[in-house]
């Protein structure tokens, strides 16, 4: 029976606190789409995907009204790219990603995520072809989405794929360089990718996944952070018992909402990511849950045990509201879209380095980072090397979402959820040999379960 307090509270989550639901994202299958024909596989594409979504924003803004809720996103994410599109041409692979930006503009939501590649073995013909395609595409559309999946637990990394991508991700920077390169902020690179992720960039709809699915991701860390402050002068026990109980809350209201949508559009609900993502909103930020633990800044010494903590209580809270956890349920922590984490790169507190250390103990990696323009491709490669190496050795998921832009010192503005970002000095000494070696990094001994 519900409690009136805890209805209370949670109206006041909503109202004072910036509790939402980040999104609601569908994933469809497009394994029955495939063609040789790239006209044919367009059309099947463009067809399916407004069959199966056509109600997906009404629905979300029924809920939202009803309830009270706010639901600030309505997504779409699709079968990876590269697995249908093996027979086609650069030219082919284009047409779909404009046929999916298309899809997403008629749809009425901003991000349709699935131009994605699984290359931490190595490539097919599907995914090179992808791969040299993505500057092109994510610079020619406003919605597409990107995602390479370059290493894993079990595979280890595949390092041709990470020069590959660091390559990539400075064409994305020269062609969108009018922009802010605003095209590498829609590209993910990752290690162990969740095949159910429903947040931009990185979400596709994964080869083991139904035909369609409903996946929702929630957020709250002002509520978090609320919660610790008024927990008051207690030990660090009882914070994390505090984080507990309040991800438990914002978990079931994400559950609601999921199974809600997922009745309503006839589609199996799959999972809720109980990830506390933030925005660039006063108060929306998990900077601000650390400094409420009693950092002095985001960035200085404890913070990464304070994370650790953190993440830990989210995903214990998590999984005792809903019993289909998955995504990946955690704390973000990306640079341009949290409000905390910008304040603290900008006074030199939160340094690339002791990111990096965060991201051994968060759920996602080095994310939404401006980076000088000049950097060169083997130093975005290295980059890219020693995030997908904490992933993959700590069978964890890390991503890379990297901007070339500017100079050190400079702040690049992308608007909206995707907030500003100061551009992070780098190190200039070079992995150019390391990266040049190629081949594979062989996978960590735990991979070894069977």
């Amino acid at each position: 029976m519900l409690d009136h307090r805890d209805i209370l509270e949670t109206i006041n989550m909503i109202e004072e606190e910036c509790l939402d639901i980040r999104t609601i994202t569908m994933g469809i299958s497009l394994f029955d789409c495939r063609s040789d024909d790239e006209d044919r596989l367009c059309a099947k594409i463009y067809d399916k995907i407004m069959f199966h979504a056509r109600d997906l924003v009404k629905t979300g803004a029924d809920i939202e009204k009803e309830y009270g809720i706010p639901i600030i996103h309505k997504r779409v994410a699709v079968t990876p790219v590269s697995l249908i599109c093996g027979g086609l041409s650069r030219a082919g692979v284009l047409k779909v990603a404009r046929t999916l930006d298309r899809a997403a503009a008629e749809l009425g939501i901003n991000f349709i995520g699935g131009y994605s590649a699984l290359v931490q073995k190595g490539c097919s013909n599907g995914a090179e072809t992808l791969i040299s395609a993505i500057p092109e595409a994510l610079a020619g559309t406003e919605r597409l989405c990107a995602s390479v999946n370059v290493g894993s637990t079990k595979a280890g990394i595949n390092m041709d794929a990470v020069a590959r991508m660091g390559r990539v991700i400075r064409r994305c920077a020269e062609l969108t360089a009018d922009r802010d390169a605003v095209a590498c902020a829609k590209l993910v690179v990752f290690a162990n990718v969740p095949e159910d992720n429903p947040f931009m960039a990185g979400a596709f709809h994964g080869m083991g996944e139904p035909e369609t699915v409903i996946n929702v991701g929630v957020s709250g860390p002002g509520v978090v952070a609320s919660a610790i402050r008024r927990a008051g002068d207690c030990d660090l026990t009882e914070i994390a018992e505090t984080v507990k109980r309040t991800a438990f809350k914002i978990t079931r209201v994400g559950q609601l909402v999921a199974k809600l949508a997922s009745e309503r559009l006839h589609v199996p609900f799959g999972i809720v990511d109980l990830s506390l993502a933030p925005t660039p909103a006063v108060g929306d930020s998990v900077a601000y849950i650390l400094e409420s633990v009693g950092l002095e800044k985001c960035g200085c010494p404890g913070t990464t045990a304070a994370l650790a903590m953190l993440n830990d209580a989210v995903k214990k809270g998590g999984v005792m509201a809903s019993s289909h956890v998955g995504g990946l349920s955690g704390a973000f922590i990306p640079v341009s879209e949290d409000a905390g984490m910008i304040a603290a790169a900008r006074c030199g507190a939160l340094s690339l380095e002791k990111l990096e250390a965060m991201t051994a103990v968060c759920s996602v990696g080095l994310d939404m980072i401006a980076i000088p323009g000049d950097t060169p491709e083997s130093v975005i490669s290295g980059i890219i090397a020693d995030e997908i190496a904490i992933g993959v050795v700590n069978t964890k998921t890390t991503a890379v979402r990297l901007i070339p832009v500017g100079k050190a010192g400079d702040t690049v503005r992308f608007g909206g959820l995707l907030g500003e970002a100061p551009v992070m000095p780098v190190s200039r000494y070079s992995p150019a040999k390391m990266i040049a070696r190629g081949g594979r990094i062989p996978a960590p001994l735990q991979s070894l379960k069977n």
